[in-house]
């Protein structure tokens, strides 16, 4: 089997880095393929690229040499669930039933919910953009919502689980959520000091780590993707 991931810019790209960060921590070998982005419009280069690989035109993908071209996984809680399937052994969902079901629940309230999050503090790892996380925490109620929401989240997971990470050992979860750490750190939200550890312990990984080093070292900075400065 020869695994092959395509991946956006890692300095923006939050649902690439999800995938990327799970194989990388989790020692699953495997190819990167980085379309840079350009725009999102449908004439733009990065559509053109991945047209041949994805229906819908947008990263991650996962290929796998194993299944036919039209079967490339382009979601990226599919890409998980396709992992957690192949490679059984490491333990990807928590073991315990209902803690597996339990995070499938939170991954799948991440993959569809958040949107003030996520529109609101778009990733930028090379940022830092504390005056920006004050206004808009300020102008933007349910942005303020989203973040209690995870504190909350996170820190029922960590007393419950007991640490250091959100099920105990390193899993999908975590890997889920690893954006969300970035856009904490970046726009400087407030969280408890028991968050800022998770956060501390996520970004200390050596998958997370990885792609961040690597975010930091690209220099391709997008003005559609920078709402809050010019590069």
């Amino acid at each position: 089997m020869a695994l092959t991931l395509v991946v956006g810019n890692k300095n923006y790209s939050s649902w690439s880095m999800r995938p990327w960060v799970l194989m990388t921590q989790a020692g699953i070998a495997f190819t990167e393929q980085r379309v840079r982005f350009d725009s999102f419009e449908p004439d733009s280069a990065f559509k053109h690229a991945l047209q041949p690989i994805s229906p819908v035109g947008k990263v991650p993908v996962l290929v796998d040499d194993q299944l036919q071209p039209s079967q490339a996984i382009w979601d990226t809680l599919a890409i998980c669930e396709y992992l957690a399937e192949t490679y059984p052994h490491l333990h990807l969902w928590p073991q315990d039933r209902a803690a597996r079901a339990h995070a499938r629940s939170l991954c799948a309230e991440m993959h569809a919910g958040f949107g003030h999050l996520r529109s609101l503090c778009p990733m930028n790892i090379e940022a830092h953009l504390p005056e920006v996380g004050v206004r808009l925490l300020r102008e933007h109620p349910a942005l303020s919502q989203d973040l209690q929401r995870i504190t909350d989240m996170w820190q029922g997971l960590l007393q419950s689980h007991g640490g250091p990470l959100l099920f105990g050992t390193f899993s999908i979860a975590d890997a889920y959520f690893a954006p969300v750490c970035m856009r904490i750190r970046t726009y400087a939200l407030p969280v408890p000091a028991d968050v800022q550890a998770y956060i501390a312990r996520v970004v200390a990984l050596p998958g997370v780590a990885a792609w961040m080093q690597q975010a930091l070292a690209e220099h391709d900075f997008r003005a559609f993707e920078e709402p809050y400065r010019h590069a």
